[in-house]
């Protein structure tokens, strides 16, 4: 089974981010690193993004 690919749109909208909130949380370790799809290029797996939505409804819980 291939792992379904999401795009930084696809990722703003499903996680309500902005763009820059989505890369200043990565490079602080608090949101999934992206998979290098080419020089300029990056995709998240969904389903990193999706555990890492489900971890944050549990901490506000």
């Amino acid at each position: 089974m291939s792992e379904i690919l999401l795009r930084r749109p696809e990722v703003e909208v499903r996680t309500g981010l902005s763009r820059s909130t989505v890369y200043s949380w990565m490079k602080r370790g608090d949101f999934p690193q992206p998979v290098k799809l080419g020089t300029r290029l990056v995709a998240w797996r969904e389903s990193e993004v999706t555990a890492w939505l489900e971890s944050r409804e549990k901490r506000a819980a």
